[in-house]
């Protein structure tokens, strides 16, 4: 009875640890997922990190830094080649929209289609503006939230560079946790999924760059209102995959019908030729498949990530999948992961190991 007992109470102890464990990570999961993201951009720039310092004798730590500052300086780049032309079409978009409730009303009655829909929510809208002393709380809110989003951004970018140094030393301490038989395998996991990680991110930048560029250049031949705005927006869409790009395509037939239907039509005409064309030749290229997910698997993993935990983990859907997925091939499949090969990505996967 006693022995009952005990197993009891030690049954109901366990059950409890675990509810608070996992309570615990729920409530740090925002700091989970930045850490983990910190890891993706370490494997994505491991490689070139790796080359810089075999081909030129550059410190790694410099290497790192190298990266960071290039990043920053490319969009910098970005930013001043495109800036300018945007703020234009903005200040066209400005420019057409009436300054006075009488201009609004006129501008509303004179409209037809999609463009009288949304004259008349904004004119709806109007009629619900706080007042002064209400709009305080919100802009003291959005000031904390863009402050926490800059502390999770130099979050995210010290813990990849921090991880490019560490990462070896977790591994040999993993391989010291399990049997001798288990290590070499162990460690060829850790660096299967390490490498499956940076090619999947390097092909996701050459891919939404190059989405960017093409979207750009058939919405400008389209005459489409808002162009570079619409194509760096369907370019950057594509970090969600399947969902985002799907998004992009409404938003820019929604604009092109506040020209004309023709615009419209030939906005979702280039959309839906570009989608077929990274389908079958562009992301299997460009990706490499680099982290073997079928279509299917990318749309559920997404799907179920961003019910679960919100539009933010999103972005983790599929280097989570990627994860789980060489696991479950090496543990239950019993894959030897050093027979598995990564498609090279700028920089062949084999780089990214000192």
């Amino acid at each position: 009875m006693g022995g009952t007992a005990r197993r009891a109470a030690t049954a109901t102890l366990v059950g409890l640890s675990i509810v608070v464990a996992a309570l615990a990570l729920w409530k740090i999961k925002a700091v989970i997922a930045l850490t983990f993201l910190g890891f993706v951009i370490a494997s994505a720039m491991r490689p070139s990190v790796e080359w810089l310092y075999r081909a030129a004798r550059i410190p790694r730590s410099l290497g790192v830094l190298l990266h960071y500052v290039g990043t920053l300086g490319l969009i910098a780049l970005t930013l001043w080649l495109v800036v300018p032309q945007a703020l234009n079409q903005v200040e066209q978009a400005i420019g057409n929209v009436p300054t006075t409730s009488t201009q609004l009303r006129e501008q509303t009655q004179k409209s037809h289609g999609i463009k009288r829909e949304i004259l008349q929510a904004i004119q709806k809208r109007l009629k619900k503006l706080p007042s002064a002393g209400e709009i305080v709380h919100p802009v003291v809110s959005v000031t904390k939230t863009a402050f926490e989003v800059l502390i999770g951004i130099f979050f995210m970018f010290a813990v990849g560079a921090y991880w490019i140094f560490e990462r070896d030393n977790a591994i040999a301490l993993v391989q010291s946790l399990v049997p001798r038989r288990h290590r070499r395998v162990t460690r060829d996991t850790w660096l299967l999924i390490d490498q499956k990680l940076g090619g999947f991110v390097r092909g996701e930048l050459l891919l939404i760059a190059f989405v960017a560029a093409i979207l750009s250049f058939a919405f400008w031949l389209d005459h489409e209102p808002y162009w570079l705005l619409l194509g760096i927006t369907g370019g950057v869409f594509e970090i969600v995959p399947i969902v985002g790009p799907l998004v992009a395509g409404i938003l820019a037939i929604g604009v092109g019908l506040t020209a004309d239907w023709q615009t419209a039509l030939g906005a979702g005409i280039a959309v839906l030729v570009l989608r077929q064309l990274e389908d079958l030749f562009i992301a299997p290229r460009v990706l490499g498949h680099a982290v073997g997910l079928s279509p299917f698997v990318v749309l559920f993993s997404v799907t179920a990530i961003g019910i679960l935990f919100g539009g933010f983990y999103v972005l983790l859907a599929i280097p989570i999948t990627a994860v789980l997925s060489t696991l479950v091939d090496v543990v239950l499949r019993g894959t030897d992961p050093a027979e598995e090969d990564v498609p090279a990505l700028l920089f062949p996967a084999k780089d990214a190991e000192p």
